[in-house]
């Protein structure tokens, strides 16, 4: 069994400036990767090429993020206000105010762990009980997981330590595994580590003999011989499902691998193996990210990020990944930058009821801005 304790040395943060690039390289590189990824999700190599020949760049007319991006938001958000000193009960509450007990008509754009995890907060079901339901082993922590290591920079520990508190409302065993390998890995990558500590980082919080931890070592292990061989190293053939957090969490290390770091190829290598791609070239994107810079990312592809509309969890519209990067990096002189802004997409309606949005009111959401003393 590996422990947390036994997480691999990685280098000091460097200076604020530079970790605050690195933070926005992860959490934008997760919404590119999503966003290029989107439209091969659930799809096999063979069916890309016949669609698209190899993908190398963004294949959707209006290319934009997927649960993936708004669910990170929501947890970075989270994690902004409430720090080292999130718990259980912060999640579940926020979870509750802001997506279960709202009238918004059906749940929108997300997997199987979040409809049953909902479903059980409905019933008045509380963490950890809310997250038993046939799907916790989903990737949907590992797709949210990259702020977490934004925020303990250097720390591996600590990032999968918080991102389990995270998942303790919607996930449990190897969905856990999946979020604490990708937030440890985003951790170590932030202080530029190189790839084989960032992978060895992922590894040292998750116990050795899980499947995630089975599935990323065969990933990692072929990496050289490209995605052909990683994708046939993880995926359990015959399987329908394809967001399997052991296979999704592999994949995406493989992709990353593979790529020795680089963002575009680490991206484009996880898109074009299908399965959950939005999810793995998600996470791929936040490794390369953390581990670049963001100056790594094609402005091109940057570029057609904007503010997320919403469309899976209004409680974020109008939210920019950039800004929750700043939020989860400390300023000059160790102080948390400021509250994110409001601004919405033009053709969007102002929110009237996202006390998520609103600055200034007297009670405050879960989400709402970050207190300075948050940071550790």
């Amino acid at each position: 069994m590996a422990s947390i304790a036994c997480t691999p040395p990685v280098p000091a943060p460097e200076d604020a400036a530079g970790l605050r690039d690195r933070g926005r390289g992860a959490l934008l590189g997760l919404a590119v990767g999503d966003a290029l990824g989107a439209p091969a999700e659930n799809l096999r190599p063979s069916e890309i090429r016949a669609r698209w020949g190899r993908i190398t760049g963004y294949v959707a007319d209006a290319p934009s993020g997927t649960d993936d991006t708004e669910y990170a938001i929501f947890s970075g958000l989270l994690l902004a206000r409430h720090g080292p000193a999130l718990t259980p009960g912060h999640v579940e509450a926020a979870w509750h105010e802001l997506i279960a007990d709202r009238a918004e008509g059906p749940f929108r754009g997300a997997g199987f762990s979040e409809r049953g995890t909902l479903e059980n907060l409905r019933r008045g079901l509380a963490a950890p009980v809310s997250a038993q339901h046939r799907h916790a082993w989903s990737d949907g922590l590992a797709m949210r997981a990259a702020p977490f290591g934004v925020f303990a920079a250097g720390r591996p520990a600590e990032a999968a330590r918080l991102v389990a508190i995270d998942g303790s409302v919607s996930h449990e065993g190897e969905g856990i595994h999946g979020g604490q390998a990708v937030a440890a890995g985003v951790a170590a990558a932030m202080t530029g580590a190189p790839v084989p500590v960032v992978i060895a980082s992922a590894l040292a919080v998750i116990p050795e003999d899980s499947w995630t931890a089975r599935s990323l070592r065969r990933a990692v292990a072929v990496a050289h011989r490209g995605e052909r061989a990683v994708r046939s190293a993880v995926v359990i053939g015959g399987y329908p499902w394809t967001d399997l957090a052991p296979e999704a969490v592999a994949l995406a290390f493989g992709a990353y691998a593979a790529a020795d770091g680089d963002f575009a190829e680490a991206v484009l290598t996880a898109v074009n193996m299908g399965r959950d791609a939005d999810t793995t070239a998600a996470v791929a994107g936040a490794l390369a990210g953390a581990t670049q810079g963001s100056a790594a990312i094609p402005a091109h592809w940057a570029e057609a990020i904007g503010p997320v509309r919403g469309r899976c969890l209004s409680c974020v519209a109008g939210r920019h990944v950039l800004d929750v990067a700043d939020l989860l990096v400390p300023g000059p002189a160790g102080k948390s930058t400021p509250a994110v802004p409001t601004t919405q997409p033009a053709e969007q309606p102002p929110l009237t009821r996202g006390r998520v949005v609103e600055r200034g009111a007297r009670k405050r959401s879960p989400l709402v801005g970050a207190d300075s003393e948050s940071r550790p």
